[in-house]
């Protein structure tokens, strides 16, 4: 483990290989079974309450059935999750030649929103710890075709996630675990 600015790294997150492979999982990251959603920070609410009128047209019927039903998020104040439909796939997907993908990460290459996506959506597979002082990679084992393509290509799992880490760290912390992470 090493410590940059007080934020606790996992070596996981410097000797993990990952790089996705959208067609070999099919977006499992975004249809986990389990019930709940992907995690939500408190201020992420009023942008995903913004963005939801921007993406609902990308929506499958259910999804957008099951958001009048129940409501874009899951959850109290330091404990929200987006609405899952069905235990499983986030309601903000949307499927491509069977892909699971995210409707605001779309729209925000579309240039429609300034907002990406949840920053734990973000970060995946890295995980921040409830006290937001430490991260870790999780294993997942529908991730796999992604461990195999990490390896092959020699893609740590921190020069992967280098964009999300960046969003949430900020530069200068991001190139300090960049080259840290080059040392291993």
């Amino acid at each position: 483990m090493i410590v940059i600015d007080e934020i606790s790294v996992d070596d996981s997150v410097m000797e993990t290989r990952f790089a996705c492979d959208l067609h070999a999982c099919k977006g499992a990251c975004c249809t986990f079974a389990g019930g709940r959603g992907a995690l939500v920070r408190d201020d992420e609410v009023a942008e995903i309450e913004r963005s939801y009128p921007v993406v609902k047209s990308l929506l499958p019927p259910e999804h957008i059935r099951v958001i009048e039903q129940y409501g874009l998020i899951d959850g109290a104040a330091g404990n929200y999750a987006t609405q899952c439909v069905d235990g499983k796939a986030c309601v903000f997907v949307y499927y491509d030649d069977g892909i699971a993908k995210c409707s605001f990460e779309r729209a925000y290459f579309e240039k429609k929103l300034s907002w990406r996506k949840p920053i734990s959506c973000h970060l995946f597979p890295i995980r921040i710890g409830r006290d937001g002082k430490e991260i870790h990679y999780e294993y997942f084992k529908e991730c796999d075709p992604a461990i195999s393509r990490g390896i092959l290509e020699n893609i740590p799992v921190a020069a992967f996630a280098s964009d999300s880490l960046r969003r949430a760290f900020g530069d200068n912390w991001t190139d300090d675990l960049l080259k840290q992470t080059e040392q291993r």
